[in-house]
C-alpha cells in the first residue's frame, strides 16, 4: 500500500516538474533568441538527464554495473520508442527538422562508440570515458557557437521579453521536481519488482529503473507537445540520448570502470542500435508525425519488453 502511495505522489510532483521545466526551456529560448530544438538539445535534455547520471553513477560505485548499464541503454530504447510513442500518440507533432539530421548522427556515432567500447574487454575504463565526455564538449561548444544560424520558428512568441533569471528559476525548480519524483518512483517499483517478484538487477536496471529514470522525458516531451514546442520536445529526447551516452557513461567511467553484462551486448544493444537508426528517417522523411508511428514505436518497445522478462 505504501509503494502504490509513493508512486502516485511522484507521479505528481514530476507532472508538476514537467510544467516547470518546460516553462524554464520557452523562457530561456526567448531570453537568448535561439530555436526551441536548441534549447531541448541542450538545456531541457541536460535537465531530463540528471536522474540516469546520478543513478548510474551511484549503481557503479555500489558495484551494481549491471544496474548502470542497463539504466542507460533502457533508458535510450524508451525515450526514442515509448516517450516519443505515447508523446505523438496523445498528440501528433509537426517535426522541426533544423538541424535535425546532424543531432541525429552525433547520437548514432555516440551509439556505435560505447558499444565498440562496451565489447572491449566488456568494461568502459577512464580513458574511453575521457573520449566520450570530450566529445560531449565538443559537440555542446559547436551548439552554442553556432545556435545563431538555426532559425528560431513561430513556436516562440519574441513579442514577449521573459527575464533570463525567471527561466533560470523555472528550469532549476522544474530539474529538482523531476529528479525527486523520479527517485521516489523508482525505489517503489525497485521494491515491488526485486523483493516482491524476485526479478534480477540486470532486468531491473534495463526496465524499471530504466523507465524509471525516463520519466522526465516523457513528462517534459509530453507537456512540451501539449504547448506546441515540438522543437523542445523533439530535441530533448535526442539530446538526452546524447547525454546519457556521452556524459553519463562518460563521467560514471571516468570515476570508476563500469562492467558491461553479457546480455547486454547479446541483446539490448541491437535494439537500441534499430530503434536509433530508424528513428532518424522517421523524423526526417514525414512531415508530422502522428499516432501511425506512434502506435509503431510503441509496439516495438512493447516487443522489447517482452523479450527481455
Amino acid at each position: 500500500m505504501l509503494e502504490i502511495f509513493q508512486l502516485l505522489f511522484g507521479l505528481v510532483i514530476l507532472l508538476i516538474g514537467g510544467e516547470f521545466l518546460v516553462r524554464g526551456a520557452i523562457n530561456f529560448a526567448k531570453s537568448l533568441k535561439v530555436s526551441p530544438l536548441v534549447i531541448g538539445l541542450t538545456v531541457v535534455s541536460f535537465g531530463t538527464s540528471a536522474p540516469e547520471l546520478l543513478v548510474s553513477l551511484q549503481a557503479a560505485l555500489n558495484g551494481s554495473p549491471d544496474l548502470a548499464i542497463g539504466n542507460v541503454i533502457g533508458s535510450n530504447i524508451a525515450n526514442l520508442a515509448l516517450v516519443l510513442g505515447l508523446t505523438v500518440l496523445i498528440l501528433p507533432m509537426v517535426v522541426d527538422k533544423s538541424s535535425l539530421f546532424l543531432n541525429w548522427l552525433v547520437m548514432i556515432i555516440a551509439t556505435l562508440l560505447f558499444y565498440v567500447f562496451s565489447i572491449t574487454n566488456q568494461e568502459i575504463v577512464f580513458w574511453e570515458g575521457l573520449i566520450l565526455f570530450s566529445a560531449l564538449l565538443v559537440y555542446l561548444l559547436y551548439f552554442f557557437f553556432n545556435s545563431s544560424k538555426i532559425e528560431s520558428h513561430s513556436e516562440i512568441d519574441d513579442n514577449k521579453n521573459d527575464k533570463l533569471w525567471l527561466a533560470l528559476i523555472y528550469f532549476i525548480s522544474g530539474s529538482v521536481g523531476l529528479y525527486y519524483g523520479a527517485k521516489v518512483l523508482v525505489s517503489s517499483a525497485e521494491i515491488i519488482a526485486i523483493d516482491v517478484l524476485g526479478i534480477s538487477e540486470a532486468v531491473v536496471g534495463s526496465t524499471i529503473v530504466a523507465f524509471g529514470t525516463s520519466l522526465p522525458e516523457l513528462v517534459a516531451s509530453c507537456v512540451a507537445a501539449f504547448r506546441k514546442q515540438s522543437g523542445i520536445s523533439i530535441g530533448n529526447l535526442i539530446g538526452s540520448n546524447i547525454f546519457n551516452l556521452l556524459a553519463v557513461i562518460g563521467i560514471t567511467s571516468i570515476i570508476t570502470p563500469v562492467s558491461v553484462y553479457e546480455t547486454f551486448l547479446q541483446f539490448d544493444f541491437y535494439w537500441l542500435i534499430i530503434i536509433s537508426i530508424i528513428i532518424g528517417p522517421i523524423l526526417m522523411l514525414f512531415k508530422k508525425v502522428g499516432r501511425i508511428i506512434g502506435f509503431f514505436l510503441l509496439l516495438f518497445y512493447i516487443a522489447y519488453i517482452l523479450l527481455v522478462l
